[in-house]
């Protein structure tokens, strides 16, 4: 089976209201990029991807007048998808929800939050010293994970958590020091929700929790000149990667950037930097496995326009990806 996930750059502005699709000559909210354009480029992609899930960032919005599975079971009927229901969990008002679009005939699956002990559920509130001043600040998630119970026809169980951390990007900065300090405290607020979620990655664990932790985490090892300052990444943190190897989650394009951090490194996503005038390729996006499902070899892809050799040779699936997202697909195929 194949296991996806996915950030969609504005899936929610291709929607009416009441969840129908929209495919006319207008601008989508992506640079010279029509709504039509990024819908049947979107369509394409997924129908291409063939997944039995896929762990969609930055779904539809949820809220009193829109709904999240109407827009995106609309989707997967247009487009003639094999992952046609979908499940969200706790909403957020950023209308960027987390949702997972699967196949009914490969698996079952339900919205399943947990609350052990000093770990509370990712619709509630931590407390966290950020800024060691023994005053615990409150974190919160403002996109609340999404767990799920997921069962396979083979009668397999397993429990994925979809995740969309906090960026760092110092949005709305004035001056550089404005920009530093805001970045600092996005990293900061990043990493406290990635112990967070590392918390309940030990928990599931304990529990023998075969655990996929899939979604874009806005983070990864030497991304930026702050992980110095803070000692690692939030990727790292959510691996668990200087723990024991039991405890450890694993995913191979995180390995690789740990071991090459001065050379070339996979990356899936691409954003155009307006002051330098090029283009910026980054690591983001994550399926990360618990260490059971490490050993049945599955195997990964990020599905790149130029560096996955069948994207590239393949001109519509090549422009596809370009037209329909600033971020590209991540898959896992697994025996299961």
């Amino acid at each position: 089976m194949r296991l996806a996930t996915y950030n969609v750059e504005w899936f929610n502005s291709l929607f009416e209201d009441d969840g129908a699709l929209i495919r006319d000559g207008s601008w989508s909210a992506r640079y010279n990029v029509t709504k039509q354009m990024q819908a049947d480029a979107l369509g394409h992609v997924f129908r291409a991807i063939d997944a039995d899930a896929v762990m969609v960032i930055e779904a539809p919005d949820q809220s009193p007048h829109r709904s999240t599975v109407a827009a995106l079971e609309n989707f997967a009927q247009i487009y003639g998808l094999r992952a046609r229901e979908a499940l969200i969990g706790f909403t957020n008002d950023t209308q960027q929800e987390i949702a997972l679009l699967y196949d009914p005939d490969a698996m079952s699956a339900r919205h399943d939050p947990r609350a052990d002990g000093l770990i509370p559920r990712f619709d509630l509130t931590m407390p966290r010293d950020l800024d060691v001043d023994d005053a615990p600040e409150t974190i919160a998630f403002s996109k609340p994970p999404l767990e799920v119970s997921l069962q396979t026809k083979r009668g397999n169980s397993l429990r994925l958590i979809g995740v969309h951390a906090k960026s760092k990007a110092p949005h709305g900065a004035k001056s550089s020091n404005e920009a530093k300090r805001i970045s600092i405290e996005n990293r900061r607020k990043q990493l406290a929700q990635c112990i967070w979620l590392r918390k309940r990655v030990e928990a599931d664990l304990a529990k023998g929790d075969a655990l996929v932790v899939l979604g874009d985490l806005n983070d990864g090892p030497g991304l930026d000149e702050f992980e110095e300052l803070f000692g690692r990444s939030g990727v790292e943190i959510v691996l668990g990667h200087d723990g024991a190897p039991e405890q450890q989650l694993y995913d191979p394009h995180v390995e690789l950037g740990l071991r090459r951090r001065l050379a070339a490194t996979p990356v899936t996503a691409r954003f155009f930097n307006r002051d330098t005038k090029q283009w910026l390729s980054v690591l983001l996006d994550y399926i990360m496995v618990s260490p059971g499902l490490k050993a049945l070899n599955g195997l990964w892809r990020i599905w790149h326009p130029f560096d996955d050799i069948q994207c590239y040779a393949d001109p519509e699936m090549r422009e596809a990806l370009l037209t329909a997202s600033d971020h590209f697909p991540v898959s896992w195929d697994v025996d299961l």
